[in-house]
């Protein structure tokens, strides 16, 4: 829709709400059972709701089908419009961190393993499908992407993310909300902004200066608004120079309206006004709090009513009408253009069609596909299904989904499906007929790993929301940990590893060595106590839910693995924070252990190819360069090579990264074959902040190299900006 002619209408619809239900525009509701005194609890006048399809799963014999959360979707939204003045429909949210969330929609690789893909056109396709299944039901706001940057691993949210870099978490961030806007969802991106700290630590404050916080922490959301259409935006709970993100006007007025013009609104993370009060002490009363974050540019108060905060801090003058009324117009703006007006119901049978159909499932497989990388492999992959009779299988990632606990499914219960598969059972179906698959606990692992002619080590790790670490090995017999459910949608979970997994590892080496251990994770793990002995390693992250084949098709060398690390293997817990573009040192890297040099870097992973780039050539254009090549495949394996092309500056006005990753071009080649390849490089990677904090084409000279990892440089040129162009 026209969004001259939304902010019409939503104009017209302001001028004859009552102040009463204005107010009820801006606040929200959840109820964490569905059940029959649902309806009795439900306050039908408010403007935004956690959809009820979330909660409809818990204690039943099976899921909830599509069709069932669209009618209980459809009758809260009804019911809504029947208590309002102006039959104004709710925005009925949920997540779709890797697929959508309101019950068993397709569950795609978690977003770190998107970003492994360097693809923007299959994390497209894979956002135009979240998009679809979460609008299928009548859910009408997601609250993601996560684009945050991660720069220490520790942080329990790092699966969430698309890793350490700027352009590519902007670029994946971009695709997911323009599938989801595209389709009718207003996209959340969050949050909004750097909001861990020291050690990883979720929500503690940021001490981030601004010239870091604008490199680094804010591009990938303005791209997300400028590029990506999204019409909301998530605060984080943490401070920022001071003051909370819920109530930062620097953050939510100066920088995302003024300078950027964002028409959308913004909503808090979920009781996070409330944490102005709670955590922050910077007030109170909660009736403050509110007062201060819809002062400061907050528009939507989640999840739980703020009506009667609002209405207090009117009341006692802290807000007036003015202030609501700014609020409550973004909201109406983004439900006329998002069509929820006009358009306020789904369709049942439609979603049933559409939900987990065919294609989706295609989807999800080969993005599974290509987000696993080959770290290490000593000659050990890819195995061949015709020469091996027998196969030992250990650890628990190989009984489970492999979608991981984080985002993954309804509230009280995880993703299932019918048609899933655990690795476990994928591989028993794979190798029918072929080889014998012997699962065994890790007490058996000498006995059995020897007598077999390959051994696999599927690892498991519980990370997630409140789940920050502060040791990044595998964790063992030695760790048991319990996460409270202060986190209100994932809720209480445990983790008890009854067996130290690096010493399985160690042992299943020694026993086998035509051995594999494949990593079933969301972020970067210590690997020093056992990599020495392992000769193939294959980083699955939590490939979704048909993670199960496509582990399979890669280590029987179906497929080829492709994917490249979106985030820097540290060597041990001890070299964090640890990120390929730091800035450079004034004395040294290294440390008195290791050089300061990262067990993998960023870009990095293996093929059962190989790759040869050659006839290069570097055009300029003013204010861009085209950079051309040619990928010949000279190994024995259809395959894809990903092209990447980083920037390093020197006698520029300020100190710059050592590299930066400015493109990226994912390359297939059929063996033998020999594809040209053209990539473009705009102006705006040349652009930085001077000592002004003057955003432009400021003078540098630049190295421009082409890899095919941080660490592998293939050919460089040399450039230079004078006066705005390129020379």
């Amino acid at each position: 829709m026209d969004g001259n002619n939304s902010m019409k209408r939503a104009k017209e619809l302001l001028a004859r709400m009552s102040l009463e239900e204005k107010i009820y525009q801006i606040s929200g509701q959840m109820l964490f059972e569905v059940e029959d005194d649902y309806e009795k609890r439900r306050n039908h006048k408010e403007g935004n709701y956690r959809n009820p399809g979330h909660f409809m799963h818990k204690g039943r014999p099976a899921p909830a089908t599509p069709a069932e959360v669209t009618e209980r979707i459809n009758r809260d939204v009804q019911l809504t419009m029947d208590a309002h003045p102006n039959a104004v429909p709710p925005i009925e949210h949920g997540e779709a961190l890797h697929g959508a969330q309101w019950g068993m929609g397709t569950c795609f690789p978690q977003p770190i393993g998107m970003a492994s893909t360097f693809d923007d056109e299959l994390v497209a396709q894979i956002g135009d499908v979240i998009g679809k299944e979460v609008a299928a039901v009548g859910v009408r706001q997601a609250l993601t992407p996560v684009v945050n940057i991660v720069r220490d691993c520790r942080w329990g949210r790092t699966v969430e993310t698309f890793g350490e870099d700027v352009l590519l978490t902007s670029n994946m961030g971009v695709a997911i909300c323009r599938g989801l806007q595209k389709n009718g969802v207003i996209a959340t991106p969050k949050h909004y902004a750097d909001n861990y700290s020291y050690g990883g630590r979720d929500s503690n404050v940021s001490d981030t200066s601004e010239r870091t916080m604008r490199e680094v922490y804010l591009k990938p959301f303005e791209k997300c608004f400028k590029e990506g259409g999204a019409l909301s935006v998530m605060a984080a709970y943490n401070s920022w120079e001071g003051v909370p993100c819920s109530a930062n006007h620097r953050m939510l007025t100066e920088i995302l309206r003024d300078e950027w013009g964002f028409p959308g609104f913004v909503v808090s993370d979920y009781c996070g006004v409330e944490g102005l009060c709670d955590a922050h002490k910077m007030v109170d009363q909660h009736w403050k709090a509110q007062a201060r974050c819809l002062k400061a540019g907050l528009d939507v108060n989640l999840p739980f009513s703020s009506f009667e905060k609002t209405m207090t801090a009117y009341r006692e003058g802290w807000l007036t009408e003015e202030d609501i009324d700014r609020a409550v117009l973004r909201v109406l703006n983004a439900k006329f253009a998002m069509g929820i007006m006009d358009q306020p119901f789904a369709d049942g049978e439609a979603a049933t069609a559409l939900v987990r159909c065919d294609a989706h499932k295609q989807l999800a497989l080969e993005a599974a596909r290509r987000a696993m990388i080959l770290l290490k492999n000593e000659g050990v992959l890819p195995m061949s299904r015709e020469k091996i009779k027998t196969v030992a299988v250990f650890g628990e990632g190989a009984t489970v989904f492999p979608v991981g606990k984080n985002y993954s499914g309804p509230y009280g219960r995880e993703w299932e499906a019918e048609d899933a598969k655990t690795p476990l059972e994928y591989l028993r179906e794979y190798l029918d007929g072929y080889a014998e698959v012997i699962y065994a606990t890790d007490d058996y692992i000498e006995e059995v790993a020897a007598k077999c002619d390959v051994a696999l080590y599927m690892t498991t790790v519980v990370e997630g929301e409140g789940m920050d670490r502060s040791d990044i090995r595998l964790p063992g017999v030695t760790h048991k940990v319990q996460k409270d459910d202060s986190a209100l949608i994932v809720g209480k979970f445990e983790m008890d590893i009854k067996t130290d997994q690096e010493e399985s590892i160690r042992r299943m080496n020694a026993a086998n060595p035509h051995s594999v251990v494949i990593l079933l994770n969301g972020a970067p793990v210590d690997m020093s106590s056992w990599i020495e002995g392992s000769n193939a390693i294959l980083e699955a992250w939590y490939p979704g839910e048909q993670g199960a084949q496509a582990i399979c098709e890669i280590l029987f060398g179906e497929v080829n693995p492709s994917a490249k690390l979106p985030i820097t293997f540290p060597r041990s817990v001890g070299q964090l924070p640890l990120f390929y573009s730091m800035k450079p040192s004034g004395r040294g890297y290294g440390y008195v252990e290791n050089d300061g040099s990262p067990l993998y870097p960023f870009g990095y992973g293996l093929s059962y190819t190989t790759f040869a780039l050659d006839n290069f050539a570097c055009e300029n254009k003013d204010d861009s360069l085209t950079l051309s090549l040619t990928v010949e495949n000279t190994g024995n394996y259809d395959g894809a090579e990903i092209v990447q092309i980083y920037l390093s500056g020197r006698n520029c006005d300020v100190s710059m990264p050592r590299m930066e990753l400015k493109a990226y071009k994912r390359v297939e080649a059929k063996k033998g074959e020999t594809t040209s390849v053209t990539i473009d490089v705009p102006s705006e990677a040349f652009f930085y902040y001077d000592q002004k904090m003057s955003y432009g084409m400021h003078d540098g000279d630049y190295t421009v190299s082409v890899a095919t990892s941080s660490a592998d440089i293939r050919k460089t040129f040399e450039v230079q900006v004078r006066d705005g162009k390129l020379i």
